[in-house]
This record gives structure tokens, sequence and C-alpha cells, in this order.
């Protein structure tokens, strides 16, 4: 799948690596069936990675959402070449209304823009049944607190270690490895209400 060409540090728009993204949605599709025939989100998608292994392990319906068109245009691509369909979206988080059965996702961390993390998690249990969800490890007992206030369980923490190549000028190392969770997390919200 083709990477983003320009990546924006604002954004925080890491590629997750291929072997982390098929180990996510192997576990979503395989291990807890969360994937095929179930509507499927990927919120924050980038180049669609998510979205597109969702799409590819049968779900009925997939959307990808993100901010930035240029992200948008390259997963739109990765879609065709991979012949599956996606509904991609251009647009910010309260772009997206409804239920999905299951959202998956790799937002920002918020080390650029503090708790866009959180953002992106409150929006994720408000539309979703379940949530697969990365996040630092460095974050995890604040994540996994915050979660309890709203309601949610956390059902499984799957640890990976996310290896970020030198992208941006601030960058010193070739390579600099994030310990990263991924969670799954069982919504309590109705499905008419939206977080």
């Amino acid at each position: 799948m083709r990477p983003h060409p320009s990546p924006r540090i604002s954004l925080e728009q890491y590629t997750i690596p291929a072997s982390i993204a098929a180990d996510i949605v192997y576990l979503a599709a395989v291990v807890h069936q969360d994937i095929a025939g179930r509507s499927v989100v990927d919120l924050g998608t980038g180049t669609g990675r998510l979205a597109i292994g969702a799409a590819l392990l049968g779900a009925s319906q997939t959307t990808g959402l993100d901010i930035d068109p240029v992200a948008i245009g390259v997963a739109r691509d990765n879609s065709r070449a991979a012949k599956v369909d996606v509904d991609w979206i251009v647009g910010a988080l309260d772009a997206i209304h409804g239920r999905f059965d299951t959202v998956i996702m790799n937002p920002p961390f918020g080390t650029k823009k503090a708790h866009v993390d959180k953002i992106f998690l409150r929006k994720a249990i408000g539309i979703g049944g379940v949530v697969y969800s990365i996040h630092k490890s460095a974050t995890r007992d604040h994540l996994l607190r915050y979660l309890d206030r709203c309601g949610s369980r956390v059902r499984s923490v799957h640890e990976y270690t996310l290896d970020i190549p030198r992208m941006f000028e601030h960058h010193r190392k070739q390579r600099h490895p994030v310990k990263v969770d991924c969670f799954r997390i069982e919504t309590t919200v109705p499905a008419d209400k939206e977080a």
C-alpha cells in the first residue's frame, strides 16, 4: 500500500506498520468476530490500512474518515488496488454520525495537541459497539481511568512496538521504537446516543 507522500507532524501522521495493522485486524476479525458482516469505521484513517483490512475480512460496510484530503486520496487509491469498497470521507470527527458495530483506529497520541487521543476515544465510544484503539503505552493507566469514567470496559490490551522511521526534521534517529497498546473496548452507550 502506498504511504502518505507528505505527512504532517501537526496531525501526527505516522503510518501504522503493515504487520501491526494486520495483527489488529486479525484480532478483531478472527479472535473476536467483530468484523465480518459488521459495519466498521476507521477514525483518522490516514492511508486506510485498517479500513481496507476490515473490508478485506468481510465487513458489510466500511467507512474511513480523515481530516486530510491527501491522506484520503491515497486511501482511495489503496482501496482500488486492493479491490475493496470503502466509503471515504474527508472531514473532522463531527462529520461521522450514526452507529457502527466496530470502530478500529490509530488516533493521534496527543503529543502535538493535548488530549486529542481522548477526543477520538470519546467519539469512538459514542458511535461504536466495540472499539479497537491504539495508544502510547505510557498513557495506559491514564486512559484506562478515563474509559472507566466513561462507562466503557477495556476487555483486553495488546502490546506492540511501533518503529517510527525518521520522517521529520526534528527526528534524530533512523528509527525510534515506541511502545503502544491496542485496547479492545466494549462500550455501554445506547445505540441512539452519541458521546
